[in-house]
């Protein structure tokens, strides 16, 4: 999302104009330039598009798993002479291929959940920027001995201010989902040493509700089948108090793996 709000302002727009901007904004990919000026996200500090960059730059065969459209990957200066990614939406992969091919990296259909389509030590280095879930056990087998993982991560609760607004209180366990500790023992017993792990709270505010409607459109998994019509009624008491009161105002976690492989 964009860091500062521009001088565009929703104010005058009616309620069904913003909601129906954002339910017709197509949704594929890891671009979240529609969001300049309706939206901000402060950035971890530690950069992850440039320090992944700096990784690829330094290896011969790399992996970025769940690429979405590929932006991420696209963004770095240079790429190994084995550049893959694997992406399970398809969409997303037809974007991806379009954006990476150029780029002399394949992109390869393949479901999430599906084990990696790879022979055991393919690569030096495994990438993913907000994977869906990190299949510890396949990101390791896939990598060389000595090999990297380095990722950056949803972490726990991360914008539960909004999906609790639409789905009310949650679970600790769903709360607790995504726990970096906990990720981190998963990493340890498929045979990564975690060299390195960092987590922050960010700061999150949505300016208008058309903004609300295009993140949950996207980021689907905040509140598993959401539509318009199925919030209509929240969505409009959503609408008047960020009217009343200013940005709706969230927080993302995030937390970045760096791991070897023993």
């Amino acid at each position: 999302m964009s860091s500062s709000r521009d001088s565009a302002s929703a104010g005058s727009r009616t309620f069904d104009d913003l909601v129906a901007e954002a339910a017709a904004a197509p949704t594929q990919g890891w671009d979240f330039s529609w969001f300049e000026g309706r939206a901000t996200e402060a950035r971890p500090s530690w950069g992850y598009a440039r320090a992944m960059g700096e990784r690829l730059g330094a290896v011969s065969a790399a992996l970025d798993v769940q690429t979405g459209g590929g932006e991420v990957l696209a963004s770095a200066p240079s790429l190994p002479a084995v550049a893959v990614a694997t992406e399970g939406w398809p969409p997303n992969v037809a974007k991806a291929t379009a954006l990476l091919h150029p780029r002399g990296a394949v992109v390869v259909a393949s479901a999430e959940d599906a084990p990696l389509p790879f022979a055991d030590g393919a690569f030096d280095l495994v990438t993913s920027r907000h994977p869906v879930t990190p299949h510890f056990e396949e990101i390791a087998r896939v990598l060389r001995p000595g090999g990297t993982y380095f990722a950056q991560h949803v972490g726990p609760s991360s914008v539960f201010e909004l999906v609790e607004y639409f789905l009310g209180e949650q679970p600790e366990e769903v709360r607790n989902a995504r726990d970096p500790e906990g990720e981190r023992a998963a990493a340890e017993a498929a045979g990564l040493d975690v060299v390195s792990l960092r987590a922050e709270r960010l700061r999150m505010e949505f300016f208008d509700v058309g903004a609300v409607v295009h993140f949950l459109r996207k980021v689907v998994w905040m509140v598993p089948g959401f539509t318009v019509d199925a919030y209509r009624t929240r969505l409009r008491e959503l609408d008047g108090l960020i009217r009343e009161e200013g940005p709706f105002v969230a927080h993302s976690t995030r937390h970045l793996f760096d791991a070897r492989k023993r």
